[in-house]
């Protein structure tokens, strides 16, 4: 059985192992290729004037191109990501200065979600064992943010974890693990604080 999956493993591309969260070699020529466009342009949009909206707007739609029927995304310079083709944000995403998001995995944002300053959020890791990590070998998870999230300054989400729709996380809060709807987290590692109590839309009165 071993060995069947390591002839299906050495049958597939890098990619397609970093995808499926198995060992693979980042620096890959197909891979670094695809960084490289994505550092180029976030250079590009790091580089060009907050008044020039238009402009920002354009290159944000090329960098994140899975992202390009969102409605009001709005990202502050700077900001970095590894690849963006792997990377979904949802409608009014904000990520405030020095976001960085290292997308080597499927990295699913909801709508109305907040980055505060400094934020990172890494689907990116490294093995254990220091002969694998110093071989080049490197693993990655997939991350997926709710609906109405928002994260606090310096806060890291760690490779792998789901967060529900409405989690507050803290600032300085490393989130190693998954946390469900309506809830405040902080700490380090993350734990519940709080649970919240979603208040009704307002009624409009006649």
């Amino acid at each position: 059985m071993a060995t069947k999956e390591a002839a299906s493993s050495s049958k597939m591309t890098e990619e397609e192992k970093m995808l499926k969260g198995e060992l693979y070699q980042a620096f890959d020529p197909v891979l670094l290729e695809q960084r490289q466009k994505a550092k180029l342009l976030c250079f590009q949009l790091n580089q060009t004037s907050p008044l020039e909206v238009e402009a920002r707007q354009q290159i944000v739609q090329e960098l994140l191109p899975n992202s390009k029927d969102s409605k009001n995304i709005w990202i502050e310079s700077p900001f970095h990501v590894d690849y963006g083709i792997h990377l979904h944000v949802g409608d009014n995403f904000y990520a405030n200065h020095g976001c960085t998001i290292l997308d080597c995995n499927a990295c699913t944002v909801g709508n109305n979600c907040l980055l505060a300053p400094h934020v990172c959020i890494s689907a990116a890791t490294h093995p254990i064992d220091p002969v694998l990590r110093s071989s080049g070998a490197e693993i990655t998870a997939p991350i997926t943010i709710g609906d109405n999230a928002w994260i606090g300054a310096n806060a890291t989400v760690c490779p792998g974890v789901t967060l529900g729709n409405n989690v507050v996380v803290g600032a300085g809060a490393v989130v190693t693990k998954s946390f469900g709807d309506n809830v405040v987290i902080g700490g380090v590692p993350a734990k519940v604080i709080r649970h919240l109590e979603i208040s009704n839309e307002p009624k409009n009165e006649d």
